[in-house]
């Protein structure tokens, strides 16, 4: 067979053919482009809800630094403390971005949809963040470091929980955690050492 001498059989009018092509494109590019738009919808939503669940626990977090909290360790019981001991700035910083993190996972694990399914998990980070937004002027501003270390072991427990409940929704939501474990049990550390002086 001579492929040279093959040609193209057309029925019809070839201009039928090319219109209705092109009212089927019409018909791909406007629904591509209402599906383009609702994406980008849902994006915004996204990440005003994600503005949102970071925000509020920074905000809140700064504020019980800046009202309830002294500059020095002057209302502990530790008239100098150890080497070991973070100046507050940083101290305070920390518990700021570990609010952070907190809220970052706790939207990862509220986009999943797991605070309606497991409404345990979201008792366990309102826990979390109210015991840390009262943990620092207890300590630092009213010097209660007894009160503290039970607030500071009230939140490693709570973070505990955090961790198991959102590592079952999501489990990136609970490897942002493990920083926040991280720095919690130090905190537990620091006020033990704030007790014992």
């Amino acid at each position: 067979m001579d492929s040279q001498n093959l040609k193209q059989r057309t029925t019809g009018d070839s201009s039928v053919v090319t219109e209705e092509t092109t009212a089927g494109d019409d018909k791909i590019t406007k629904k591509s482009s209402r599906r383009g738009r609702a994406r980008t919808a849902l994006a915004k939503r996204g990440l005003r809800s994600l503005a949102v669940a970071v925000s509020v626990p920074v905000c809140l977090t700064l504020l019980a630094v800046y009202l309830g909290s002294s500059d020095t360790y002057k209302n502990t019981t530790a008239s100098k403390p150890p080497f070991w001991f973070p100046p507050l700035w940083a101290l305070h910083f920390t518990s700021t971005a570990s609010a952070f993190l907190m809220g970052l996972a706790a939207w990862l694990v509220w986009a999943e949809g797991g605070f309606h399914a497991s409404p345990t998990a979201l008792y366990l980070y309102l826990a979390q963040l109210m015991l840390s937004l009262v943990w620092d002027p207890v300590v630092f501003g009213a010097g209660s470091s007894r009160a503290g270390l039970v607030m500071c072991m009230g939140m490693l427990g709570a973070l505990i929980g955090c961790y198991q409940a959102f590592k079952a929704v999501n489990p990136i939501a609970s490897e942002v955690i493990k920083p926040c474990l991280a720095w919690t049990a130090f905190l537990a550390l620091v006020n033990l050492t704030l007790v014992y002086l």
